[in-house]
């Protein structure tokens, strides 16, 4: 062995090794090999916090594996990740294998491909000290919050709980969003709304009242809209003018990590943490048939939109194959990123232009084809001509009433062609319009005054949330996927369809931080911290004086909530519901334990009956003819069940539903997915039809 390469993970080593060829070694370390010690702080706050590090214990074989391996190599490259982390990681390994820091010994690698590697392994460096130093300061910052913090909720609230610097906001974010809808005052507001017809069309267009005489018109009671639809009755509705022009949309740049995970949450139904593993996999390699294992994309934790000018060109060349001339801009796009992206790697693109979703969807997953196409159609997009509208406005005059249609047609689809980024609110935009003409007479086909009341913000989703997190600086594209899966598995937030919804728990822990930890929970002292990790990683901050200045605070709001709480406890309000204790008779209570949701007796601790929280599902087991249950795996995947689990093993994916089987009567099941069909899981009888298809069982 004369070449020796470490990465951090088995399948990433898997497909390096292949393109470096027989002089060359390659290993993966699985992560860290090194970390704070669990069983104690691990950080000397009175000198200098000098962290206490210590070889994990569950990678000491592996440890004296990579000691051997280094001895036989004449030269080792730490090939971890290009980012702080992957950074501090070759710092730890240097540390171990007694790698000087002044020595040469570190690559990174943008792409998993033969150019990717080739280039990565021409310009060895040094190791860089402000990034290890960025990574450390977040380590031992998040270290100091969480120990010193969560003895703290041990002892007002209960056993098991934690608290981190970041999670913490999330968790607010939420809590204040609730509130605001629990607070929120709906406004009853009234439209009037017509349809109308043109003598070119036999369908009708909408149209909607905004002034009147001359005046903008918003009524807020029946009484006022009743007095102008009198006003309107069986009057002339006429068109005064009409305004035609063009418009141009402009595509989507390509992705950053925080606009993958929203976006792959919006099209793809994918949370955070689902949509990072699948990304890793395509950058570290997957097989492609006919290439072997490669690649698909470059490194997915970025928040920069430079793209290089070589997938720029390969982009052109393959949009003027396909589409042809028209769909290139005059010129490549460049996207600018915001002023506090680090700017240290590409957009995430695909490595290999030419290698299609189509190509490689044999050989992938369903998640890696699903993201890969949303991650190459959108890379595609951004690089194709705009698209044209030709748009109209009309101005619709009634005895003095102004109404306004919008519409628009598809002058040019341009990169429409091929991808549009989704929206988390619905633009209305009108569709196409009849053929119209000024002084036209229109028949009405119907008008109507329609009640509305204004609504509440809508809670967060993962995409908006992480949307919510890029806009206000809290943490970084890296932290996004662990820290929502955090305040998740810790039960401070819980999941009601795409929904985030704070648990009395997380609104228990979020008030007591509130009033105790302000700063902790504050977005901005949150913002302008990771501003200073940033000037860390920079080189214009020194890590040990920040981590100084907020010890110094901490430790004294630490000593004042301890005074101002002794002797108190929080108490988490229980769930009551009208389940009843078989043991005492009275009502159950939800409660929420280290492992989640559980049913207790009121009656604690006189009575300490416990039971699972049941959800029953429609229909019944086609076995056996118990009732179906909702369940979750230990990823959180929802699945079915049959209730007598023990006697009948009867599980599925696919939803039951209420109609019955018109062949044996059974219950009848949805398959997953748009277009699933519809079909009965009873042995031997075959019943399937169409999901879109109106049942006529009653």
């Amino acid at each position: 062995m004369s070449n020796l390469v470490i990465v951090e993970s088995p399948h990433k080593a898997k497909t390096i090794g292949k393109f470096l060829g027989k002089d060359y070694v390659v290993v993966a370390s699985a992560g860290h090999v090194r970390d704070l010690p669990k069983s104690k702080l691990g950080v000397d706050v009175e000198n200098g916090f000098q962290p206490q590090y210590e070889n994990k214990k569950d990678k000491a074989n592996l440890i004296k594996e990579l000691k051997k391996d280094a001895k036989k190599a004449d030269v080792v490259y730490l090939a971890t990740d290009p980012d702080r982390e992957g950074e501090a990681i070759s710092w730890h390994l240097a540390y171990i294998l007694g790698i000087k820091d002044t020595e040469p010994v570190r690559v990174t690698f943008s792409e998993i491909t033969k150019s990717g590697i080739e280039t990565g392994m021409k310009n060895p460096r040094t190791l860089d000290m402000d990034l290890i130093n960025a990574q450390q300061a977040r380590r031992i910052l998040d270290r100091i919050v969480g120990y010193k913090l969560s003895p703290f909720l041990w002892k007002k609230v209960r056993k098991g709980l934690s608290a981190g610097r970041v999670q913490s906001v999330a968790v607010k974010l939420i809590v204040d969003r609730e509130k605001e809808i629990e607070q929120f005052d709906p406004q009853e507001y009234w439209t009037i709304d017509a349809k109308l017809l043109s003598a070119s069309s036999k369908k009708a267009f909408p149209a909607k009242l905004t002034e009147v005489d001359g005046e903008k018109f918003k009524p807020s009671t029946k009484e006022e809209t009743d007095k102008i639809l009198a006003r309107l009755e069986n009057g002339e509705f006429f068109i005064d003018k009409i305004k035609n022009s063009s418009r141009k949309k402009t595509p989507a740049p390509p992705f950053t990590t925080s606009t993958l995970q929203q976006e792959a949450s919006r099209k793809l139904s994918f949370n955070s943490r689902r949509t990072m593993k699948a990304a890793q996999e395509l950058y570290e390699g997957v097989e492609v048939e006919g290439m072997g294992a490669v690649g698909l994309i470059t490194y997915m934790r970025t928040d920069s939109l430079r793209i290089s000018d070589e997938a720029k060109a390969a982009a052109a060349k393959l949009i003027e194959e396909t589409y042809g001339k028209d769909y290139l801009p005059a010129k490549p796009r460049n996207y600018k990123a915001k002023s506090s992206a680090q700017d240290a790697h590409e957009a995430i693109r695909p490595s290999i232009i030419t290698v299609t979703p189509a190509m490689a969807k044999p050989t992938l997953t369903s998640d890696q084809y699903k993201l890969y196409k949303l991650i190459w159609e959108r890379f595609m997009a951004s690089q194709m001509e705009n698209a044209v509208l030709d748009t109209k406005s009309v101005d619709i005059i009634c005895n003095g009433c102004l109404f306004k249609a919008n519409g628009y047609t598809v002058k040019f689809d341009g990169f429409t062609a091929l991808y549009e980024e989704s929206k988390d609110t619905d633009d209305d935009e009108g569709g196409a319009l009849p053929k119209l003409t000024a002084g036209e007479k229109l028949k009405v086909k119907e008008l109507s005054g329609n009640q509305h009341f204004t609504q509440p913000p809508p809670r967060y989703t993962e995409a908006s949330l992480i949307k919510t997190f890029e806009e206000n600086g809290i943490g970084r594209p890296s932290t996004y996927a662990p820290t929502i899966a955090t305040i998740l598995d810790r039960h401070y937030v819980e999941r009601e369809a795409k929904q985030l919804k704070p648990t009395t728990l997380g609104i228990a822990i979020t008030e007591l931080m509130a009033d105790h930890f302000e700063q902790i929970v504050d977005t901005k002292f949150t913002a302008k911290m990771e501003n200073n990790l940033d000037k860390i990683e920079e080189g214009s901050a020194d890590w040990v004086a920040i981590l100084q200045k907020f010890y110094g605070d901490f430790d004294k709001m630490l000593d004042k909530a301890e005074t101002d709480m002794e002797g108190k406890r929080v108490k988490i309000p229980d769930e009551p519901t009208d389940v009843i204790c078989e043991l005492c008779g009275k009502n159950m209570v939800i409660k929420i334990g280290p492992y989640g949701k559980f049913l207790g007796c009121s009656g604690f601790p006189e009575c300490k009956n416990t039971k699972r929280i049941v959800n029953e599902a429609s229909g019944t087991c086609p076995n056996c003819g118990g009732k179906m249950l909702s369940k979750k795996s230990k990823k959180g995947k929802p699945f079915f069940g049959c209730e007598n689990y023990k006697d009948c093993n009867y599980m599925t994916w696919d939803t039951p539903i209420a109609d019955i089987c018109p062949d044996c009567g059974k219950t009848l099941f949805k398959k997953a997915g748009k277009a699933g069909q519809v079909y009965c899981a009873a042995e031997g009888c075959g019943y399937i039809r169409p999901a879109e298809e109106e049942s006529t069982e009653k």
